[in-house]
């Protein structure tokens, strides 16, 4: 009886910490288990299917991006010259026609997805390259490549890689609704263009620029940086009047890096099909808002 009052209060304390041990574990499994909800929640919930996943915005790196790389030093270029800079100054009249004359040049702008074969002049291309190139960019990096294909094997191996994925895109990845959205258009993973357009124009951004002593460059904003400069070429094609349709191939840009050799730092973001209408070429009886509906004058 002595032995067994002895050990009572011990197995109590025992039994106590096993108990505990027991609701502690139990409730850090209900809280892993409740956090991996979330998680999976949340991730259902931001889940965009019109998002490429090679395309997603770096333009902020990381402090441990900048541990691990060779990075230049900012200050490199603080001596920059500046220089008088005159452009020039039109009559009001001529600003107002000007101005009237762009708007109706560019309210003809369409998207076309028939293009004719017939061949035009490389060097308008050149100089539509040129103009898109004057965009603003993050600290004037310029983070951008256009790569002009006219080979029909690499145009057909691009529209084999092209229509690959976008079969998976309707059927899967892009949903009934998106899908629902884009019926009234005609649109399909079907992309004849590519190997009948006289020109494919890729348009890369670069995430981040690599120096000739190989150090790397941060570039600042560079997805807005190249949209910006995708519009002026866009602007640039309806001048000479040629068509284009903007097409955003999900999950295409490894592929197509691949194929063009282009290095690991740039991400397909646009790819244009360039060339004359087709002389039997349809487009959507669409309408633009009007000026009212896009603008607020505070």
């Amino acid at each position: 009886m002595a032995l067994l009052s002895v050990l009572t209060p011990v197995l109590a304390v025992v039994l106590c910490l096993v108990i505990g041990f027991i609701l502690l574990g139990s409730r850090e499994t209900k809280t892993t288990s409740t956090s991996q909800g979330k998680t999976e929640g949340a991730s259902k919930a931001d889940f965009r299917p019109w998002v490429d996943q090679d395309l997603q915005d770096d333009t902020e790196i990381t402090a441990k991006e900048e541990e691990d790389g060779d990075w230049a030093d900012s200050n490199e270029d603080e001596d920059l010259l500046h220089v008088p800079y005159s452009p020039p100054r039109y009559p009001e009249e001529t600003m107002l026609a000007r101005s009237k004359d762009l708007y109706t040049l560019m309210n003809q702008r369409r998207s076309v997805r028939f293009i004719s074969p017939e061949p035009f002049p490389q060097e308008v291309i050149d100089n539509v390259i040129r103009t898109a190139g004057t965009a603003p960019s993050g600290a004037h990096t310029e983070p951008w490549t256009f790569v002009v294909v006219s080979d029909t094997e690499t145009k057909h191996q691009i529209r084999r890689i092209v229509e690959e994925e976008e079969e998976v895109n309707y059927r899967q990845r892009m949903g009934d609704k998106w899908v629902h959205d884009l019926a009234k258009l005609k649109t399909n993973w079907i992309k004849e263009y590519l190997d009948v357009a006289p020109y494919l124009v890729l348009v890369f951004k670069q995430t981040y620029g690599i120096l000739p002593n190989g150090k790397k460059r941060t570039h600042y904003y560079n997805e807005i940086s190249v949209s910006i400069s995708c519009g002026l070429l866009l602007a640039a094609l309806q001048n000479v009047g040629l068509v284009t349709v903007t097409t955003t191939p999900l999950n295409c840009g490894p592929q197509l890096r691949l194929l063009l050799k282009r290095p690991a730092n740039e991400k397909l973001l646009i790819l244009l099909p360039v060339g004359y209408p087709a002389s039997d070429a349809t487009v959507p009886d669409l309408k633009r808002k009007p000026l009212d509906d896009i603008m607020v004058h505070i």
